[in-house]
Formats: structure tokens, sequence, C-alpha cells
């Protein structure tokens, strides 16, 4: 399962709180950035494709490395990086969840967590990239207004139905 979306969505969240539910592990596609992009993005430089195809292949692998199942928190924000995703894991059945949210709720979450290096400047251009999942694609997609837990119940009891 891949928790998809632009920053401030509460992937990592939502991912702890599915990992303690499900005992599936949880990581975070952040982890997977390279230093140079780390830098970029502190820096208020979204990435661009260039920058992302090794990191969604980085990606890619760890779903691949973890037959037993896995919850990784990505962006995934275009279907051409989904489709990567599913390429790079060989899973042709991955399950992306979008959590989506209105961008008011979205600027104000990134504006109140610290320690992250993705600035609120680059809220928007996550927001122009971003293409939903479409009807042909396995996903669903949970609104993220309200508490964790609930987002955490709503995704089980979707994910079951595909």
């Amino acid at each position: 399962m891949v928790l998809m979306g632009v920053a401030g969505c509460g992937k990592s969240s939502v991912g702890a709180e599915l990992s303690a539910r499900t005992g599936l592990p949880y990581l975070d596609g952040d982890d997977f950035h390279d230093p140079l992009n780390v830098a970029k993005m502190r820096a208020g430089t979204a990435l661009d494709d260039a920058d992302r195809w090794p990191w969604l292949e980085r990606c890619g692998r760890a779903l691949a490395d973890h037959p037993r199942g896995l919850i990784l928190g990505c962006s995934a924000l275009r279907r051409s990086y989904r489709n990567r995703l599913r390429s790079s894991s060989g899973l042709r059945e991955l399950l992306f969840v979008h959590l989506a949210g209105s961008e008011a709720l979205l600027h104000r979450r990134m504006a109140q967590r610290t320690g992250h290096y993705m600035p609120l400047a680059l809220l928007q251009s996550q927001l122009d990239t971003l293409e939903p999942p479409a009807a042909d694609e396995r996903a669903v997609t949970v609104d993220i207004d309200r508490p964790v837990p609930e987002i955490a119940a709503a995704i089980l009891a979707r994910a079951g139905s595909r």
C-alpha cells in the first residue's frame, strides 16, 4: 500500500497508525531521497522529474523488498510516478491511498509542523503537479479532515473492498 498525496496530508501519521493496526511495517519515502534532493527542497526549489525518477526507483525497490507487505508514504503525485512505482516494485496490484484535503487544511498543517525540510512555499508546486488517481487505477481517496484514527479506519474499510 502506498499512502500518497502532497506534503502535509498526513502520510507519516496515518502510516504509523496503519502500521500499528496491521502489523505491517511503515516506511517514509522521504527517507529514500538523496541528499541533493533534500538540499534542493530545503532551499525551496521544487524537484523535477529527473530528480524524482531515481527516488521513485528506490521507493519501488523498498516495496519489492517486503513481500509480506509494506505501507509506504510516497507523494506519487503523477500517474507516471505511480506507474514507475508499480514497475520498479514488480507489483501490478499495488494499492494507492490518496490522502486528500483542502488547500487551506494542507496549508495550516504545513505551517504548524516543525523539523521537516519541505517548506510551506513548495505546497503550491505539489498541488499544481498532483494528478489524483483515475478510475482505472487501483486506488482509493480518503478525506483527511478528521482525526488520524478515523482516517486509518476508513482506509482499512475501503482497502478491503479493493
